[in-house]
């Protein structure tokens, strides 16, 4: 199905940025947001390609997410979130956004609860994210950054 994956991926992977090496950043050399300490097969001969990092992001995030079942919007949402914040969270956080079952799985329920929730509900879902980020570790140091990309994606499924 995959109908959306191209163009999100687009979007999410201009918010991860090519190269980068933060100190602070536990995920330490990074590259199109693959890093080097999770992906350490695609950095073998070197920085990951965007190819490479194509695959990554369809196999490991948006399929494993369940992004192309989700309506459009909560597919970029899901997709952006599990890339930044992992797939588990991302699909927890939009199930108690919706008030879905919790279990981590985008099944039929959650499919169903963002049918019905609409715009609404991905308000709430991008709320549940921001309300997540401040509760993470580096919020201070990194916080602004990752609020500034929710409201980012905000203004993409709008």
């Amino acid at each position: 199905m995959i109908v959306n994956f191209d163009k999100c991926f687009d979007i999410v992977v201009g918010h991860e940025g090519s190269y980068s090496n933060d100190s602070h950043d536990p995920g330490g050399e990074t590259m199109w947001g693959i890093t080097r300490r999770d992906h350490p097969g695609a950095w073998a001969q070197g920085r990951p390609t965007l190819e490479q990092a194509r695959e990554i992001y369809r196999k490991q995030y948006w399929q494993s997410a369940g992004c192309d079942e989700l309506p459009n919007g909560f597919d970029l949402a899901c997709f952006d979130m599990s890339v930044n914040q992992g797939v588990r969270p991302a699909v927890m956080a939009l199930q108690k956004a919706l008030g879905a079952v919790i279990d981590g799985i985008v099944g039929l329920d959650t499919v169903g609860a963002a049918v019905k929730a609409g715009r609404e509900g991905l308000a709430l879902y991008l709320a549940e994210r921001a309300l997540r980020y401040a509760q993470t570790n580096g919020f201070d140091r990194f916080g602004r950054g990752w609020l500034k990309r929710t409201y980012l994606i905000a203004m993409e499924v709008v």
